[in-house]
C-alpha cells in the first residue's frame, strides 16, 4: 500500500528521494557519500565492538 504525502525526514535529509527502477537499481537525488556519511555520523553500527566504536569516535573527533 502506498503511503499519501511526504514523510518525515532529519533536517541533514530533506529533499532526499529514492526511487526504485525498473531494473530494481536504486535512484537517488543525494550523493552516496554524504548519505553514508549521514549514517556513520548518526546511526550506531551494531557490528563493530564496544572497542572497535570508541576509536572510531576518537578518530572522528580527532578530524
Amino acid at each position: 500500500m502506498k503511503q499519501k504525502g511526504n514523510p518525515k525526514v532529519h533536517d541533514d535529509l530533506s529533499g532526499f528521494d529514492i526511487k526504485i527502477s525498473p531494473f530494481g537499481e536504486l535512484e537517488t537525488n543525494l550523493n552516496v557519500d554524504k548519505l553514508n556519511s549521514f549514517l556513520d555520523s548518526t546511526v550506531v553500527d551494531k557490528k563493530l565492538s564496544e572497542e572497535q566504536l570508541a576509536e572510531k569516535l576518537d578518530a572522528e573527533e580527532e578530524e
